[in-house]
């Protein structure tokens, strides 16, 4: 919500404080802009970062044991092997050159003090900026308190009467009030008639971005005078209740109390209930969460308007994704309404509707999962992940609500594994197996869930422990469906570990007992493609195709793309294996479409190494070595190639040295740095025999994470720039004034270190999305 207005000095004095310390800590109170002043920054110094500059809201993150997970998500590092994330992350970004950006430390502070403390001296190119309302208290930290925007002087008894000098543009705290008012009044601009009162309210203020632009917004219905009157009355109100905390605390306090009390009943109860959201939300999760008779009355006719009008006062702020707009609150506003729902006595009701429609979300995804709609599941469920982690916090401290948060941390299985975030699945898991220990269906079926999961990790060990209880448990309930699903896990365990007799012999109870009950879904789907994969690595190559046939049937009649996927990732392995490598190569480049169009990012690497071996058998060398380059830097998160299969080791090993050979040391090495350095999309498109676009911005850009250090807004404009609109069109498309649209092209080109509209435009073509 805050533009980014003036601020040079405070950004030149930050960037020489960050080219002579690793860790800078930017201090203030809430709304005095911290985080913009960091953005800014970043986005200023990150092309000196050859891994970019990385931004992580931590502001949603509750529970100090996922900060560690937040980060490593944030950074796009899928690392699902075993061990704890602070170990996991050194062990990712050790030889990486980057920037951090930790935003909102202040809840979360002890965990971020010890992951900053230990990831910093063992990553030499490491480097971090942090918000707080407090330093970290790490050694070697420079604290920078931010401070407020200029304003006109306030010497004397009677400053607040003294005229503003001419060039008021010079003060950033009037030129952000200019650009705000700007933005809901078209052709406000502060002159000679009102810029002593707009100075006079900046004071009262204190500078603060948050608060002048709260009071900025209110141009549409009042004149500054009136907004000057009314925010005294109610600053001076707060200041005789209470002259306890820092005065600007008192002040934004005081413009937030303001801009509250401008609302009418029902829009504040909405901002109230809104609180209970983590990250962003979308219109149908407040129609069904936030309505009700508890006084004031929010019906859902009345949402959309009520929304309107929140997002028009800056107390929501709009996003797209997509072609759905989303919302969410700044943590400040949020705090606040948090307060509000308190005092209400409603935070218990509206948390605990919050964690139900998210539980129902996650129900409605595990019967999606096993459909035509998989994609989109895996989509909807990936934008709802802050969302999900506050629901299954709330299910897990809350008292007697534990079993909701088994059943939340079951359903989300897609998530977890189909998803790729299996270790925040187990960390979900085991909290919730933890807290219900009680024998229960619902706790045979985590069981079974997190036995997968652990095997996923090649933590096989583990997951015997899990999915023999899981065994036992299921027999005495009589709950045959677990049975057969620990069963069959236990058979992908030894399968994992190799012993592919006792692999076999589980897996083929299991799928006798799918067949005797006629009862599919995806995971028992799995059974197939673990036992074709059984019989293909013991030589049975016509019972491995059978099995993955007789698989890919049952998926056509439902629809099925994922558990399908495999199978065919099966049927590929098994041509190559026969030496077919026609065949081969196009069901693997099938599988790969498939792994592609729904982000399988467990699946992707599968198919760029059987690929590869293609390319090595066809003596096509340097192909080969790009795609094991790619296959290897997507094997790092997973933890374990080929989740250790010995056998398809072996022929990897084979095919590497087949190329290596060819090729020579030098040139083998140059290749799968080549493959690499490739994005997903690069790596994918060159498996496929497609033109490889790059996804890489020019060398002017930020290297990476360039769309996150963009406003919304700010690729909203720069994609116009790039259709050739002049700022005129810009403002009229986007229905801002023209000052506003001018003042968004010049955050664009200054945060990329651009100076022409054709570069903005050029990097715009480079990207394949926002």
């Amino acid at each position: 919500m805050t533009s980014f207005v003036g601020r040079r000095h405070a950004t030149s004095d930050v960037k020489r404080l960050m080219s002579r310390s690793r860790l800078v800590t930017l201090t203030g109170v809430g709304g005095v802009g911290k985080s913009r002043l960091a953005l800014r920054v970043a986005g200023d110094i990150q092309r000196v970062f050859a891994d970019g500059a990385w931004l992580v809201e931590l502001a949603d993150v509750q529970d100090q044991a996922l900060v560690g997970q937040t980060v490593a998500a944030a950074l796009e590092l899928r690392d699902q092997s075993v061990g704890d994330p602070e170990t996991l992350l050194i062990r990712q970004l050790r030889d990486k050159h980057l920037l951090i950006v930790l935003d909102n430390c202040e809840h979360v502070l002890p965990a971020c003090r010890q992951l900053v403390a230990a990831l910093l001296p063992a990553a030499p190119g490491v480097h971090v900026l942090a918000t707080s309302r407090a330093p970290l208290g790490v050694s070697g930290e420079h604290v920078w308190a931010v401070p407020a925007l200029s304003v006109p002087g306030t010497r004397g008894a009677d400053a607040d009467m003294s005229p503003v000098d001419r060039s008021a543009s010079r003060y950033e705290a009037l030129r952000l009030f200019e650009d705000r008012a700007a933005a809901v009044l078209p052709g406000f601009v502060v002159n000679r008639d009102n810029q002593n009162a707009v100075a006079l309210l900046c004071r009262r203020l204190d500078g603060l971005p948050l608060a002048i632009e709260l009071a900025a917004v209110q141009v549409r219905v009042l004149s500054v005078e009136q907004i000057l009157d009314r925010l005294q009355d109610r600053y001076r109100l707060l200041i005789r209740g209470s002259r306890v905390g820092p005065p600007r605390h008192q002040t934004l306090q005081a413009a937030i109390d303001w801009s509250y009390a401008l609302c009418s009943a029902t829009e504040q109860a909405l901002w109230a209930r809104c609180s209970v959201f983590a990250g962003d939300f979308d219109l149908e999760a407040v129609e069904s969460i936030c309505v009700g008779d508890e006084s004031p009355g929010v019906a859902v006719t009345d949402v959309l308007a009520l929304v309107t009008g929140l997002v028009e006062k800056s107390v929501l702020v709009r996003d797209m994704a997509g072609d759905s707009a989303r919302f969410r609150l700044l943590e400040t506003i949020r705090e606040y309404g948090r307060e509000r729902l308190v005092e209400a006595g409603q935070e218990d009701e509206f948390r605990q509707r919050h964690r139900d429609y998210y539980l129902r979300m996650a129900e409605r995804a595990d019967a999606g999962s096993f459909g035509p709609h998989q994609a989109q599941w895996g989509a909807r469920l990936r934008a709802e992940r802050a969302n999900f982690w506050a629901a299954l916090d709330f299910s897990l401290t809350e008292p007697g609500e534990a079993g909701a948060g088994l059943r939340l941390a079951s359903d989300l299985w897609f998530y977890w594994i189909a998803g790729g975030f299996i270790r925040d699945g187990r960390y979900w898991l085991d909290r919730a197996l933890t807290l219900n220990t009680e024998p229960s269906p619902e706790r045979a079926r985590a069981l079974w869930i997190n036995g997968w999961a652990a095997s996923l990790q090649a933590d096989t060990d583990s997951a015997r422990v899990l999915l023999v209880e899981c065994r036992d448990l299921a027999r005495d309930l009589g709950d045959t469906s677990a049975a057969t699903r620990a069963i069959q896990f236990l058979g992908m365990a030894d399968l994992f570990d190799n012993n592919l007799t006792s692999a076999a012999r589980l897996l083929d109870e299991a799928l006798a007992g799918y067949r005797k009950s006629g009862r599919w879904d995806a995971p028992a789907l799995i059974a197939y493609v673990a036992r074709a994969d059984a019989a293909c690595m013991r030589g049975d190559l016509d019972r491995s195709l059978a099995l993955a046939q007789e698989c890919q049937r049952i998926c056509a009649g439902r629809g099925e793309r994922w558990a399908a996927s495999w199978a065919e990732w099966i049927v590929g392995l098994r041509w190559w294996v026969a030496g077919d490598r026609v065949k081969g190569s196009s069901h693997l480049r099938g599988c790969l479409r498939s792994k592609d169009d729904l982000n399988d990012l467990l699946g992707i690497p599968f198919c760029l190494e059987v690929l590869a071996w293609v390319a090595a058998s066809d003596e096509d060398a340097h192909r080969a070595a790009v795609l094991f380059g790619a296959a290897e830097m997507m094997w790092k998160p997973i933890g374990a190639q080929l989740f250790g299969y010995e056998i398809l080791l072996d022929w990897s090993q084979q095919s590497r040295a087949r190329s290596r050979g060819a090729l020579g040391e030098a040139a083998y090495d140059a290749a799968r740095h080549e493959g690499a350095s490739l994005t997903q999309a690069e790596a994918v498109a060159m498996a496929l025999g497609e033109k490889v676009t790059s996804t890489k911005p020019p060398a002017a850009a930020p290297v990476t994470a360039a769309a996150t250090l963009l406003t919304k807004r700010e690729r909203e404009v720069a994609t116009l720039v790039h259709q050739g609109r002049t700022n005129r069109e810009i403002a009229a498309e986007l229905v801002i004034s023209r000052r506003t649209a001018e003042a968004h092209v010049e955050n664009v080109l200054t945060k990329f270190g651009f100076t022409s509209r054709a570069q903005i435009a050029g990097w715009v073509a480079s990207q394949q999305q926002w």
